[in-house]
């Protein structure tokens, strides 16, 4: 397929009740696939709502779940990108974000960077994903996820756009005064997406959260950008699905237009970085 119509599910989940939020993917996932979206995109952990201190032994999920069984059921003839926390088969647990399509589970992305600063202390309850893959749709798409702050690591976008994807899943849950010290998320956030698409000729999908819950506001904001950087479809600050079309020769012309990655010399890089690592080594006590 040279094009594919995506859509993002802007959503007020509520706070740990897996079964109700599941009904709600269920619901949107049948107005989606009605309207003939083939990718389907939801906030980040949209299956427990982002929960500062989450009761994980009660609500992690196993790859193997119930519920996630009944997700991947419901991705017929549709891909659904769904956050939920994962129980590990260790005991440890995961901020993760699987995509599911036709009753299989496609991929599960485990969060690489955990936030522990302003109100955000994710490094205290998860522990760290270790692996960056790229995930084939079909018809010549091929997506990565980055889940919220991962795209605040420089690194992982770049080493993402250097797999090869034409497009990047970015479930987020941002809201309003999580970093504190007067950081302006909602504009933060604009610069990064606008950065991060345009940079690699990436189409964006950013899902977030909305309403509040107790002194949490969720801002809202969902967006979907295309290989330039401009926004092609923006939600408001409640619940909404918004859809698009993305093109595939679209954004190979903005590839070939700003080479980014074509110009990228990871072998540069990393002997840079093996410098910097050996005068660390050197100030050392």
């Amino acid at each position: 397929m040279s094009s594919l119509k995506v859509a993002v599910a802007q959503i007020r989940c509520e706070p740990g009740d897996v079964p109700a939020n599941l009904a709600m993917h269920l619901s949107i996932t049948a107005a989606a696939r009605e309207a003939g979206v083939e990718l389907l995109l939801f906030p980040e952990l949209s299956l427990t709502d982002y929960l500062s201190a989450p009761d994980c032994a009660a609500l992690a999920l196993g790859r193997d779940s119930q519920e996630l069984r009944g997700l991947a059921g419901a991705a017929r003839g549709i891909t659904i990108s769904a956050g939920f926390i994962e129980r590990g088969t260790d005991g440890r647990f995961f901020n993760a974000q699987g995509l599911f399509h036709d009753g299989k589970v496609l991929a599960v992305h485990r969060k690489l960077n955990l936030p522990g600063y302003g109100a955000l202390r994710e490094d205290r309850v998860y522990a760290r994903g270790n692996a960056l893959a790229a995930a084939e749709l079909g018809g010549g798409w091929s997506a990565a996820t980055l889940i919220c702050a991962d795209a605040w690591n420089p690194a992982l976008p770049w080493l993402a756009a250097l797999s090869g994807i034409n497009l990047l899943l970015l479930p987020a849950a941002s809201a309003l005064g999580a970093v504190g010290d007067g950081f302006d998320n909602p504009s933060g956030w604009s610069v990064n997406l606008a950065h991060t698409a345009l940079t690699y000729g990436l189409p964006t999908l950013f899902a977030n959260h909305c309403g509040s819950r107790g002194d949490v506001a969720f801002w809202g904001g969902s967006r979907i950008l295309d290989a330039t950087g401009r926004e092609i479809a923006r939600a408001g600050a409640g619940p909404e699905l918004i859809v698009a079309t993305l093109a595939q020769a679209e954004g190979e012309a903005a590839r070939r237009r700003l080479p980014t990655v074509r110009d990228s010399d990871p072998l540069l890089v990393r002997a840079l970085f093996a410098d910097l690592i050996s005068r660390d080594r050197g100030r050392a006590p």
